[in-house]
């Protein structure tokens, strides 16, 4: 079976096509005006590359940034809100908590929805879903025909405790549907089903805000991928790091906001498996933005309280939050295509600000003139000009030299000097968000292996590793197509939740069970619409737990069901314990409340992950010399620039290993390792990068007879 995988970024568009060992990849400059186009040239050439049959390609999964970028943006829909009457500022008011408490000129983020363009209907539920005062269908009509005066183009409904009773939000729906056949409708009973008002809200109506933009893009990439000859059905990733089939992503969109970020991650967990390593930090750097993500066990981190548009990055509070499930990484505006510039006090500065691919960074002769940190990898001989995408893209040392030229006077640096201060700068800032992101976990970097990947990830991998204390580096085969790779290893993932809100002890627990059950029944009716077999699903149960008075809960993992009474002792001991995990102390004698319940229900694996080999790659016969060459490249160890040794990554084996400093290329990234270090293939094809100090003899293994330099 042949598997296609797309990933969307900022910069570049990511194709993979694989069956069993055979892999094809392509990468190639996104088309902003219209994404698809690009996809389309993008699935023609690795159609041609691989000489392939466009039906033989049985599977096809898809990732993109481009939902995120419409929020950041706000390029969304016209939206409207209907909600309870009186609480049409809940919206705005949020939680009334200032994210800095001493700034005086504070900016939170603005609503997706405007005061204007929030109305109310005349209804009531009760917490435990009675229904206080009926809904009044006048008022609905009211309301909407007001909404259509703005010309709104997507409409969030959202009533109180509409967790607990859904009806009244349905009602509301079907009616103004047969009004409105033609404009989507989002209710926040389907697209958040769980307590807390203002989160609710704020979820249905960013929801609602990307739908016609979701019905829009996926009806027109299907359509350009079948005008191929490619009649398997799409697929597209999750934040949660599972897959969905369309037309769930049509009806919640912002589910897929960080799908993929999350395809890098399920890629990196799965290369790092593999090759032994079960704790990782997961590295992707495009040519946008930086992504990390902690890998425990051999399973990225899953939060289920997401921000997006934060006014401060790494400040919680300052986003629109939205409850989804999704990879619990970060995303930082540092990738090659990031601009560097000096501030007003003269300090050097990178990001978040990037060229993108239109027009790019200026060696791309594509008319940018702005520096960045691709520009600045060039001048330091990291990155061979004829070569870059493999020789797709070719680039300009005399442009990039240009674009740093501009910054020597207010930076009072040239050169390479100049150019090592951008790769500084941009390494320390991703560092300073991993210490950030690794810390409020309450992990050690030390004890953690950074895997790196994405166009850029190999290049800044050793140093960004030395700042953070960790002394392994490990790039996978393909590392600059990771996470379209990562795709095609995803499981099929549906996740859903239900509020309880009852204490433990007094639980009904036929009721709980059935809950249970029920969402259960909902998930693997979505799996069953991606071509997979629900039956053969794997069922996580979770619930959101929490000490009686307290605010807020812990998400933790459950014994397996059916639930019986018999089964509060251990839901009581399975909570205990994460709370002693996270606060180091339990306090006695206190009741425990199940707030939510959440099921995750994955099928398969992909193509890719089913077909694989055992993951050896076998040692063949050498096609090619496997130094290419030497080339002059700066590393801040000599002070100047070195004669450093260029490696073939395709004509290595496994077992060869040659000492720092060393440039290792491929056709989609380029592996940079410094002075002081080594690198090894091992024995499922990574490339792993060692500091000399850190390794025992002989565990590297031995290089191969004759090749050490």
């Amino acid at each position: 079976m042949w598997a296609l995988g797309i990933d969307i970024g900022g910069t570049f568009t990511d194709i993979v096509a694989r069956s069993g060992e055979r892999t094809f990849a392509r990468k190639i400059l996104t088309t902003h005006d219209n994404p698809a186009r690009g996809v389309e040239e993008g699935v023609a050439g690795i159609l041609a590359d691989a000489r392939l049959d466009p039906g033989a390609v049985e599977r096809l999964v898809h990732a993109t940034t481009l939902f995120t970028n419409t929020l950041i943006e706000r390029k969304g829909a016209r939206t409207g809100l209907i909600t309870t009457r009186g609480f049409r500022d809940t919206l705005e008011i949020g939680r009334e908590r200032k994210y800095e408490l001493y700034d005086l000129t504070i900016a939170k983020p603005a609503p997706l929805v405007p005061r204007e363009r929030r109305l109310e209907a005349t209804e009531r539920v009760g917490a435990r879903g009675e229904v206080l005062e009926p809904l009044d269908p006048a008022s609905l009509d009211e309301a909407m025909s007001e909404l259509a005066r703005f010309g709104v183009e997507a409409v969030a409904i959202a009533f109180l405790h509409a967790y607990a009773n859904p009806e009244h939000e349905r009602t509301a729906r079907d009616l103004l549907s047969k009004r409105f056949p033609a404009l989507p409708f989002a209710v926040s009973s389907e697209v958040a089903p769980e307590i807390r008002e203002f989160e609710r809200i704020s979820t249905t109506v960013a929801n609602a805000y990307l739908m016609p933009l979701a019905a829009s893009y996926v009806d027109r990439l299907a359509d350009r991928i079948a005008a191929r000859g490619i009649g398997s059905r799409l697929l597209l990733m999750l934040s949660s790091g599972g897959l969905t089939d369309a037309e769930e992503a049509r009806r919640f969109p912002v589910r897929m906001l960080e799908s993929g970020p999350a395809a890098g991650a399920i890629a990196a967990a799965w290369f790092g498996g593999r090759a032994g390593h079960d704790d990782l930090l997961a590295f992707d750097m495009g040519g946008t933005t930086a992504k990390l993500c902690l890998v425990d066990g051999g399973e990225p981190l899953v939060t289920h309280t997401f921000e997006a548009c934060r006014e401060r990055r790494f400040i919680p509070g300052s986003g629109l939050p939205l409850k989804i499930s999704a990879l619990e990484l970060i995303e930082i505006g540092a990738g090659g295509g990031s601009i560097a510039r000096v501030d007003e006090l003269g300090l050097l500065k990178v990001g978040p600000e990037s060229a993108g691919s239109e027009p790019g960074p200026a060696c791309y002769g594509r008319g940018g003139r702005d520096p960045t940190v691709t520009d600045a990898d060039l001048v330091l001989g990291y990155l061979d000009p004829a070569f870059f995408a493999g020789g797709d893209l070719r680039l300009r040392p005399d442009a990039a030299a240009v674009a740093l030229a501009s910054l020597e006077a207010r930076s009072g640096l040239a050169g390479v000097d100049l150019a090592r201060g951008i790769f500084e700068v941009v390494t320390e800032t991703m560092a300073s968000a991993a210490r950030v992101h690794i810390a409020e976990r309450g992990r050690d970097p030390r004890r953690y292996v950074l895997l790196a990947t994405g166009g850029a990830g190999p290049v800044h991998g050793w140093y960004l590793a030395a700042r953070l204390g960790i002394g392994r580096v490990v790039c996978p085969p393909s590392a600059g197509v990771a996470s379209a790779l990562g795709l095609l290893l995803a499981p099929a993932r549906a996740d859903r939740v239900a509020t309880v809100a009852e204490p433990l002890d007094s639980l009904d627990w036929n009721r709980f069970e059935a809950t249970y059950r029920r969402i259960e029944e909902e998930c693997r009716s979505v799996l069953a619409h991606t071509g997979l077999d629900p039956d053969a699903a794997e069922v996580a149960r979770s619930a959101d737990l929490r000490f009686r008075g307290q605010d807020f809960e812990l998400v933790v993992e459950l014994p397996a069901g059916p639930y019986i009474p018999a089964s509060e002792a251990g839901i009581a001991e399975a909570f205990r314990a994460a709370y002693e995990r996270a606060f180091s102390r339990v306090p006695p004698g206190v009741d425990i409340e199940v707030v939510n319940i959440r099921v995750a229900v994955r099928a398969g694996g992909g193509g890719a992950r089913e077909e694989a080999d055992d993951g050896v790659v076998r040692r063949a016969p050498r096609r090619r010399e496997v130094r290419k060459g030497t080339r002059p490249a700066y590393f801040p160890e000599h002070g100047r620039a070195t004669p450093t040794p260029v490696f073939d990554r395709y004509a290595l084996r496994p077992g060869d290993g040659f000492p720092g400093p060393a440039i290792v290329e491929e056709r989609e990234s380029t592996a940079v390792v410094g002075p002081g270090g080594r690198f090894e293939i091992d024995g499922r094809g990574n490339l792993v990068m060692s500091r000399l100090d850190d390794a025992e003899a002989g565990e590297l293994g031995p290089s191969e007879g004759g090749l050490e330099p």
